[in-house]
C-alpha cells in the first residue's frame, strides 16, 4: 500500500465554492486510482483548501492526469459550480505534482465547442454574438469588474437627460488634459496625432504624390523651409501621406432626424528641419474638382480649421471601427475562441495564450450589444454608424493583411524607421522585441525541432480555424494555413500577444485624452465639407459641430472605453500558475525583468517631453483586450 498526499485549493472569487460532492482519481502511466471522495469541505469556502490521502495498492507511475467530478446532492436542487484553481500532489516518491486548473467545474459542463461556435458578422471575420450569460464562466468578467462595469454603464444612462450635458462639461473641465484643449488647432500638434496619438497607423512616408491628390509646387511653397521644392523633400523623404480612401462612398449617419457628413480626405505633411510634423496640403474627397478644393495652412484661418476638423473626424471613424475594433477586439476573440476550442488546458499554447484573452469574449459581447448593435451608440450617435458602418468594416476587412498586424513589417512598409518623435514605434518594437524573446524561450522548450510543430494536430487546428473563421480562407490576407517552422509559430504568437495588449493599448487608453475635448476628435459633423474657400467662419465650424446629445454620448462612450478596470493586470503578470515548468517559469520572470527595465527608462525619457507618451509603458499596458 502507498499513499499519495493531495491538496485541492478553491478560488478566491465569490462563489467559487460549492455544496457538490466531489470525487479525485489519479492517473498515471502504470495505471489508476480509485475515485475518492473530498473527506473535508474545503471545497465550500472560497479560498478554501482540502488536504486527504489517495491509497493505491502500488505507485502510479509517473503521473500524467487527474480527474475531477462533481455531483449535486439529491436534496439540492441547483447544481453549485465550483471554480478549482490548482492541485498538489505529493507522491509515495516524494514529487511534487502540480495539476492547474483556473476552471469551473459543474456535473453537467458542456464540451466547450458546443458553448463556443463561429457565427459570420463580416464578410471576412466570424466571432460568436450571444449574450454574455451564455459565455463559459472562466471568460466572463469578475465580480469586481462586472460591478465596475455595469456601474459605469448605469452611470452613463442615468445622465442622458438634460442633466448630461453639465456632468459632461464637469468631468472633462476637471479631468482632461488641458494639453489637448489648448493645442488642437496648431498645426504641429495636428500632425503629432498622427504619430503618438490614438491612432498612430495611417501615416506612411510619401515616395510619390497619388494622382488623385495634384497638390502643387505653388500650393506648397510657403511651407517649406530653406527654399527646397516639393519634389527634393520628397526625394529626401520629408513628406508623409494620410489617405483616408476607406471611408470614399459610405453613406453617411442620419442622427437627430438629421444628415451627417462624412469625407475621406488626403493629407500631405512635412517634417521639418526642426523634426515637427505639419499639415501642408488637405483634399476633403477622393476626387480632385473645383468643387474639391485643396485645403492650404495659408487659407483663411477657418477654412484651414475645419479641412482639419473633417480630418479629425473621419480619423475617429478609421479609429474606432478598424484600428481600435476590428484589428485588437474583434482579432483578439478570434484567437481567443480558437484556443478554447483547439486546446485542452494542458497544452503549453493554451497556458502561453489564455492569460492574454482574458475577459475578452466578454467584452466583445457587450460591444456588439451597446456599441454596434442595431441601436448602440455607435450606430445612433455616429457619422460611420447606421447604413455605412457595415459598408466601412468590409472595407476594413479587405485591408487587413498579416504583415499589417505585425509591428516590424508594418512600419518598414510605411517607410516610418527613422522619423524623429515616434514613440509608438520606439516603444511598440521594443516590447515586440522582448514578447518576441519571451515567446520563442516558451515554445522552443516544447517544440525542439520543426517536425514537433508539423505533428502537432492540436496546434494545426488551432491555424486552420484561425485561417477559415478569422479571415474567411483568403490566402491574400498571408495568415498562414498551416505551422511548418518553429519559427513561424514563435512570429505568430508573438503577434497574437502583441494585438491582444501592447497594439491594444496604443489605440485604446489615450481616446479620453485626445477624444475628450470634443473639436479635436468629432464623432460626427453636421454640415457638408465646404467646397469653396473663403466662405468659412466661426459660426460656420460651431453649426458643423454635433448636437449637443451626439457629443455627450461620444464623451462617455471614449471614457468608458479608456477607463482601467480596479482588476487590471498589466503586460507580463500572470495571475494563475498556469505554468509549474522550470524553463518556462525562467522565462516570466525575464519577461517581468525586462519590462521593468523599460517602464523605468521610458519614465526617465518622459520626463522631457512637453507631452510625456505613456500608453506603451508595460505597467499601462493591460495583458489582454478587457476593456
Amino acid at each position: 500500500m502507498v499513499v499519495y498526499k493531495v491538496e485541492v485549493f478553491t478560488g478566491d472569487m465569490m462563489c467559487a465554492g460549492t455544496t457538490n460532492s466531489i470525487t479525485i482519481q489519479l492517473i498515471g502511466t502504470k495505471g489508476e486510482s480509485d475515485k475518492i471522495a473530498f473527506p473535508s469541505r474545503g471545497s465550500q469556502i472560497p479560498k478554501g483548501k482540502d488536504e486527504f490521502e489517495v491509497p493505491t495498492t502500488s505507485s502510479l507511475g509517473h503521473l500524467v492526469l487527474l480527474r475531477l467530478q462533481t455531483k449535486h446532492h439529491i436534496f439540492h436542487f441547483i447544481d453549485k459550480e465550483w471554480f478549482c484553481s490548482k492541485v498538489v500532489v505529493t507522491t509515495p516518491e516524494g514529487e511534487t505534482v502540480h495539476f492547474p486548473c483556473y476552471q469551473w467545474v459543474s456535473s453537467d459542463k458542456p464540451d466547450v465547442k458546443n458553448v463556443i461556435s463561429w457565427l459570420m458578422i463580416l464578410d471576412s471575420i466570424s466571432v460568436k454574438t450571444k449574450s454574455v450569460f451564455s459565455l463559459p464562466r472562466e471568460v466572463q468578467f469578475s465580480f469586481t469588474k462586472a460591478t465596475e462595469f455595469f456601474l459605469t454603464i448605469g452611470t452613463k444612462n442615468t445622465h442622458t437627460s438634460s442633466t448630461l450635458p453639465f456632468f459632461f462639461t464637469l468631468m472633462v473641465s476637471c479631468c482632461l488634459s488641458e494639453y489637448v484643449e489648448e493645442h488642437w488647432k496648431e498645426d504641429t500638434f495636428f500632425g503629432y496625432q498622427y504619430l503618438n496619438g490614438i491612432n498612430p497607423m495611417m501615416i506612411r512616408r510619401c515616395s510619390k504624390l497619388p494622382d488623385n491628390f495634384p497638390v502643387t509646387e505653388t500650393m506648397v511653397k510657403a511651407s517649406l523651409q530653406e527654399q527646397r521644392s516639393l519634389a527634393e523633400e520628397i526625394q529626401n523623404g520629408n513628406m508623409f501621406l494620410v489617405d483616408y480612401k476607406n471611408l470614399d462612398g459610405v453613406t453617411a449617419n442620419v442622427i437627430n432626424g438629421k444628415q451627417q457628413y462624412l469625407t475621406a480626405p488626403l493629407v500631405l505633411l512635412h517634417k521639418n528641419t526642426d523634426d515637427t510634423l505639419k499639415p501642408i496640403a488637405i483634399q476633403l474627397k477622393q476626387t480632385p474638382g473645383d468643387d474639391n478644393p485643396i485645403f492650404l495652412p495659408t487659407d483663411s484661418e477657418y477654412d484651414w480649421l475645419l479641412a482639419k476638423i473633417f480630418v479629425r473626424a473621419a480619423d475617429f471613424a478609421e479609429h474606432e471601427l478598424n484600428f481600435h475594433l476590428l484589428r485588437t477586439h474583434l482579432l483578439s476573440e478570434v484567437f481567443a475562441m480558437a484556443t478554447l476550442r483547439n486546446f485542452p488546458m494542458v497544452h503549453p499554447l493554451y497556458k502561453l495564450l489564455m492569460p492574454h484573452f482574458r475577459y475578452t469574449l466578454q467584452i466583445d459581447t457587450l460591444a456588439r450589444s451597446q456599441l454596434i448593435s442595431k441601436h448602440g451608440i455607435i450606430n445612433t450617435f455616429a457619422a460611420v454608424g447606421g447604413p455605412g458602418m457595415m459598408m466601412y468594416l468590409k472595407k476594413a476587412v479587405a485591408s487587413l493583411t498579416y504583415s499589417s498586424l505585425c509591428m516590424p513589417e508594418d512600419i518598414a512598409a510605411r517607410g516610418l524607421e527613422s522619423l524623429p518623435n515616434f514613440y509608438y514605434r520606439d516603444d511598440g518594437l521594443k516590447l515586440w522585441n522582448i514578447i518576441q524573446k519571451y515567446v520563442q524561450g516558451v515554445v522552443e522548450n516544447y517544440y525542439c525541432q520543426d517536425a514537433d510543430v508539423v505533428k502537432d494536430s492540436e496546434l494545426q487546428g488551432w491555424i486552420t480555424e484561425v485561417y477559415d473563421h478569422g479571415f474567411n480562407k483568403e490566402p491574400n490576407t498571408g495568415i498562414p494555413q498551416s505551422f511548418t517552422l518553429v519559427t513561424d509559430l514563435v512570429k505568430f504568437l508573438t503577434m497574437v500577444i502583441f494585438t491582444a495588449s501592447v497594439q491594444h493599448a496604443a489605440v485604446n487608453n489615450g481616446q479620453f485624452d485626445f477624444a475628450g475635448w470634443m473639436p479635436n476628435a468629432p464623432i460626427s459633423l453636421q454640415k457638408p465639407p465646404p467646397t469653396t474657400k473663403g466662405q468659412s467662419t466661426e459660426k460656420t465650424m460651431l453649426e458643423t459641430f454635433p448636437d449637443i446629445n451626439v457629443t455627450v454620448h461620444g464623451l462617455a462612450t471614449v471614457y468608458l472605453l479608456s477607463k482601467q478596470s480596479d482588476d487590471y493586470v498589466p503586460l507580463g503578470k500572470y495571475t494563475d500558475d498556469q505554468f509549474i515548468e522550470k524553463i518556462p517559469l525562467e522565462k516570466i520572470k525575464q519577461l517581468q525583468k525586462e519590462l521593468n527595465i523599460f517602464n523605468y527608462e521610458t519614465k526617465i525619457r518622459n520626463v522631457e517631453l512637453p507631452l510625456p507618451y505613456t500608453y506603451l509603458m508595460p505597467e499601462h499596458v493591460e495583458n489582454s483586450v478587457a476593456t
